[in-house]
């Protein structure tokens, strides 16, 4: 999959049944659509969520982390690595081919040893030959001899070499003026200076516009241990391609600057920014090659495309959400902090659940909804409306409810009773992990408020377990550093909710939602709502005293 024709739709961080499903129903209708939307999850699912996945046989969303681009989510160029003995001929004609600048250089198992680059073997071709003379003494003469192009006439074990050309041009004195010692001696089809050249210590000779070799010179070639090419080049390239045989190992940059595929792109960019290169490898957690990646790729990528749904407060979404291709947002919660740099298609309606919404969308697009969906749909209809309780709950709420059992093959009551049975059982579970399960942050007149809402079957029980519960939500206000933290805990059987505050404004709860008599802790009949009833009234209280 094209990782920029992917759109990623998520709900709220610490996601509940309305979040994951609107988001799973909404990628359904996008990809019917034809584009390539990916449900997601900000955080770790509750019980009753899912239980509602394995109910209607979905998987779990990803968990998307950012809204910003890894490396490994960008187009790069692929990872096409050197072996250390690779030819620097072969290098410049691989890059020439491919249209590469630079190659890793790694080992059989995959491990980069080294980088070589463009200008690394410029810097060979266009150099003085001083540079080649130690690089050649330590090559194959089999490297020298395909460099070239060459036929390997006579082959010794025992040559000696050391690294220098020389090419003969044949004057009055023949050889006797050239210095050819442990030299690579370049020479015409001239047996005679051959036998010469060899006899006066040639480390090779390479032999250029002939077709076989005397077999006298081949015999002297033995006795002195020298090696015999015949090239397939004339003088001039023979003498050029000859410094182009040595493997690259002898001369890639050993201490390269590397990137893991886990980095943010806008990272590596800035990183680029104060070096000199052209072209980075980027590596898997493994180390192994995953891909190059050039400044070109960093100027041209864009951050992941996102849709929200069930929420709209970048406080409430995904890391960076400010930096991505925001496409969409399709809610039923207050518009706050919300802006972006293009205009963006914005669906937000007063109504119970956005689940409602995505629902009303197929029908307006006549697209079918499928069985298991439309059941998954429900229990999220069913689980942000409190089953019809919450005042938030509309007549197209109880509407679509009964479109969707329809389609679904269920019983709106007996289904319901059985959802809120798993959103009920808190188990075992630490008071820490109840808060979280749905928890959500505001910023209210400049004050940090936390509105935590448990589902719960028996409020007396928690009533009861007032004083143990109020120690843990001090040490959570205390770490999470909340002004103000409300716990609210809401019976859907009892039809009310009961409240505790921790934090430095604790007591403001007391005030919004006042004890009966001397009973801490007292049942607020009708209150089931955080939207509708729980953030205004807590709104007000600090509008009082901010």
């Amino acid at each position: 999959m094209d990782q920029n024709d992917t759109v990623y739709i998520t709900g709220h961080i610490h996601p509940d049944s309305d979040s994951i499903a609107s988001a799973i129903g909404y990628a359904f209708f996008k990809r019917a659509k034809g584009i390539k939307a990916v449900p997601c999850r900000l955080g770790k699912l509750n019980a009753e969520t899912t239980w509602l996945l394995n109910r209607f046989g979905f998987e779990e969303p990803m968990q998307l982390q950012d809204a910003r681009k890894t490396l490994a989510e960008i187009d790069m160029d692929s990872p096409v690595s050197i072996s250390p003995e690779t030819t620097i001929y072969e290098t410049i004609m691989m890059m020439e081919k491919q249209k590469r600048t630079a190659f890793c250089v790694a080992d059989e198992k995959g491990n980069i040893l080294g980088i070589v680059t463009k200008s690394d073997l410029t810097t060979i071709g266009l150099g003085d030959t001083a540079s080649g003379i130690e690089l050649l003494a330590k090559t194959s003469i089999d490297d020298i001899c395909a460099t070239i192009n060459g036929r390997m006439v006579y082959r010794d074990t025992k040559f000696h070499l050391n690294g220098k050309v020389s090419i003969i041009a044949l004057t009055a004195a023949k050889t006797e003026n050239y210095e050819i010692r442990d030299r690579i001696v370049i020479v015409g089809d001239d047996p005679e200076a051959q036998k010469q050249l060899i006899q006066r210590g040639a480390g090779m000779l390479i032999v250029v516009w002939a077709k076989d070799i005397d077999p006298e010179v081949i015999r002297t070639a033995e006795k002195f241990h020298c090696p015999v090419i015949i090239s397939g080049h004339g003088s001039m390239n023979t003498s050029r391609y000859v410094y182009f045989a040595p493997p690259v190992k002898l001369v890639m940059t050993h201490n390269l600057i590397m990137f893991r595929t886990n980095e943010l792109a806008e990272d590596a960019g800035r990183k680029m920014m104060t070096t000199r290169y052209r072209t980075y490898p980027v590596v898997d957690m493994k180390g192994h090659l995953a891909g190059y990646v050039s400044r070109y790729h960093i100027m041209n990528f864009q951050n992941k495309k996102i849709i929200l749904v069930d929420h709209n407060e970048f406080s409430q979404s995904v890391r960076a959400v400010e930096k991505a291709q925001l496409l969409e947002v399709v809610d039923h919660h207050r518009i706050n902090d919300f802006a972006t740099a293009q205009p963006v298609s914005f669906r937000n309606e007063i109504i119970g659940s956005t689940a409602t919404i995505i629902a009303t969308m197929f029908r307006e697009n006549q697209f079918p909804i499928p069985q298991n969906l439309a059941g998954l749909l429900l229990g999220a209809l069913l689980s942000d409306t409190l089953m019809f309780q919450s005042p938030t709950t509309t007549q197209k709420d109880h509407e679509t409810a009964d479109i969707l059992a329809a389609l679904a093959g269920l019983d709106i009551d007996a289904f319901g009773k059985e959802l809120f049975a798993v959103q009920a059982d808190i188990g075992t579970r630490s008071m820490q992990d109840l808060l979280n399960q749905d928890i959500k942050v505001y910023e209210i007149r400049s004050i940090k408020v936390m509105i935590a809402q448990i589902m719960v079957s028996n409020l007396k029980a928690i009533q009861n377990d007032a004083d143990q519960i109020q120690q843990n939500l001090n040490a959570f206000a205390e770490q999470k550093g909340a002004v103000l933290l409300v716990a609210a805990f809401t019976s859907v059987l009892d039809k009310g909710s009961i409240f505790f505050g921790a934090g430095e404004n604790a007591c403001w709860i007391t005030e919004a939602y006042p004890d009966n008599g001397s009973e801490a802790h007292s049942l607020q009949k009708g209150i089931l709502s955080r939207k509708s009833q729980i953030l205004p009234r807590i709104t007000e209280i600090i509008d009082q005293y901010a």
